[in-house]
């Protein structure tokens, strides 16, 4: 039975404004299709079109083959976790006047070395999902006769050509997306509200020449849904980049040397926190918001080897595996206790310890992974380790997990995922993913839309907590989801991802815009695989989960 629910040592702040809320997706979403009987096939009929936006119906995803056993009744209850403050992404923020101070950038040093290789990959690059923001970088005009927004199956992005950009590798934000270039240059779309684009975005008047019945309701800013490199002024001479990432409103770039540059700001529940310590007290005195808009080093960062990005926080590992986090800590995603009246010390990237291992020496830091709220770490014995909300289990620690304000105050070790060895591990809003050594794929967390890729009759009964009206509300228990092979995995909102060692993906979970890709609104309840005309012959490689918006990419021919 999963322990059950009690107190915890302190309470979190009220929870971040997330990238999107369901309620409000649903709300804003066209209306879904009548839900089909799930067909035998486990995977969806390839159609001809990727997409099919002036069709009235779209079909339901078919239903994987192969079934769990169905266990015996024996639940649990608990306490019912509230939803957290949303706000829908759908309508932009509005525009404000920052007072951040700009700062120089540093010129890289004579001797420094490269520590990081750059990908080399051509990729090809599919989007689906709603676009209502430019986030698929489609542009902003009827093209080949096709609308750049309500995407309902994956649609390769030819204004990421990878002969003319080459695209080498892909960061996808809560409403935005960053790519970087074979020839070392960083194309960014989507929402520039906050700075995340790293580029001025000012909007022009649609000329004479654009105007058409076709195009009347699109009204998409060209500068922020068309994929465009940002300046290279920012930068010091010889800058090569390795890799990129993107949270909800900020996106960092890693070099090969080790040093992180970044763009945007951090928001927490009130709004804007900012993006640097010293820019946000002078903002602060002067009652404006601290938006960086332009790629500014962040020189308490030297020799890091990878970055992870959350909602609004970001981890990174050094060579040396030292862990350090920065950003909004207010439900404990920092693994440090933040004080509000002092939160923009949070902005500071800070370095802290992981507990010791009993009866294990002492290992380094080797991984790092976010949630929206949570984070991960693994070290090189294959300990995790996991700090940050957990109101629905989502760390794997289920002590507390179904209390509205449940936390994990420092990183623990998760021992429901001690038999396991993990080789990728993503967090959504309130559920985990995880694959293993031997292609095994996890799920634990949320579970009451679909987020387990098993129905609920069909999940272990023992594993269940149930809410204050006696329905499943958190599978606390890591468990396997059958029949995929995983490499890889990804997961959104309340939505996930994986991807097969034969370079197939599956997705499930809730739709709403079309982010699974499957072309349905109606929540999927099991892995489906995606399949269309756009993919025919296709081997993916990579596949990410935004805020209404999903991002596959597969080798090019080129």
């Amino acid at each position: 039975m999963p322990p059950k629910a009690k107190a915890v040592a302190a309470k979190a702040k009220p929870v971040a404004k997330k990238p999107i809320s369901k309620a409000a997706a649903k709300k804003d979403a066209p209306k879904a299709a009548t839900k089909a009987k799930p067909a035998e096939s486990k995977t969806m009929p390839a159609a001809d079109e990727e997409d099919k936006e002036d069709s009235p119906e779209v079909e339901a995803p078919a239903k994987p083959a192969v079934k769990a056993k169905k266990a015996k009744p024996s639940p649990t209850k608990a306490e019912p976790a509230p939803e957290e403050p949303t706000t829908s992404p759908s309508k932009k923020r509005s525009r404000t006047s920052e007072g951040a101070v700009a700062l120089k950038p540093t010129k890289r040093a004579k001797n420094e070395k490269s520590i990081n290789t750059p990908p080399s990959e051509r990729l090809d690059i599919y989007v689906f999902g709603t676009g209502d923001n430019g986030e698929l970088g489609l542009g902003h005009v009827v093209r080949n006769g096709k609308k750049p927004k309500n995407v309902f199956r994956p649609r390769l992005n030819d204004l990421l050509d990878a002969k003319t950009v080459g695209v080498v590798q892909v960061a996808v934000g809560g409403m935005h997306c960053a790519a970087l270039t074979h020839d070392n240059k960083i194309y960014t779309w989507g929402v520039n509200d906050l700075g995340a684009l790293g580029r001025d975005t000012t909007k022009e008047p649609k000329a004479d020449d654009e105007d058409s019945d076709d195009d009347d309701d699109i009204d998409l800013n060209q500068k922020e849904s068309t994929p465009t490199a940002i300046p290279s002024d920012p930068f010091p001479e010889g800058t090569e980049f390795a890799q990129i990432v993107a949270s909800d409103s900020a996106t960092f770039a890693l070099t090969t040397t080790g040093s992180v540059y970044g763009w945007g700001t951090f928001s927490g529940g009130d709004g804007v926190i900012g993006f640097t310590k010293a820019n946000t007290e002078v903002a602060m005195s002067k009652k404006k918001k601290d938006v960086q808009r332009t790629p500014v080093l962040i020189p308490e960062l030297k020799k890091i080897k990878i970055l992870a990005a959350g909602g609004n926080h970001i981890l990174a590992l050094d060579d040396s595996g030292n862990t350090f986090t920065w950003g909004c800590g207010e439900q404990n995603q920092l693994g440090r206790r933040i004080v509000d009246r002092h939160r923009a010390a949070a902005l500071v990237p800070s370095r802290f310890q992981f507990p010791k291992v009993k009866n294990a020496s002492k290992s380094k830091i080797k991984n790092i992974a976010c949630g929206a709220f949570h984070s991960f770490a693994i070290d090189e014995k294959d300990h995790v380790f996991a700090w940050g909300l957990n109101n629905f289990g989502q760390t794997g620690i289920f002590d507390g997990a179904g209390e509205a304000n449940a936390i994990i105050e420092t990183p623990e070790l998760v021992e429901s995922l001690a038999k396991y060895k993990i080789t990728d591990i993503k967090g959504g809003n309130h559920h985990s993913v995880a694959c293993t050594d031997n292609h095994k794929l996890l799920v634990w967390g949320r579970c009451d839309d679909s987020q387990p890729g098993i129905p609920l009759d069909e999940l272990p009964k023992e594993s269940l907590i149930l809410n204050g009206q006696d329905a499943p509300s958190i599978l606390a228990e890591p468990t396997i989801i059958p029949d995929i092979s995983a490499v890889s995995v990804s997961a959104g909102i309340d939505n996930s991802m994986a991807l097969t060692k034969d370079g197939e993906v599956y997705s499930w979970g809730f739709s709403a815009n079309y982010r699974t890709g499957l072309g349905t609104e109606e929540t999927v309840e099991e892995p489906t695989q995606i399949q269309n005309s756009a993919l025919v012959g296709k081997k993916l490689t990579f596949s990410a989960c935004g805020g209404q918006f999903s991002v596959l990419a597969g080798p090019a021919s080129v």
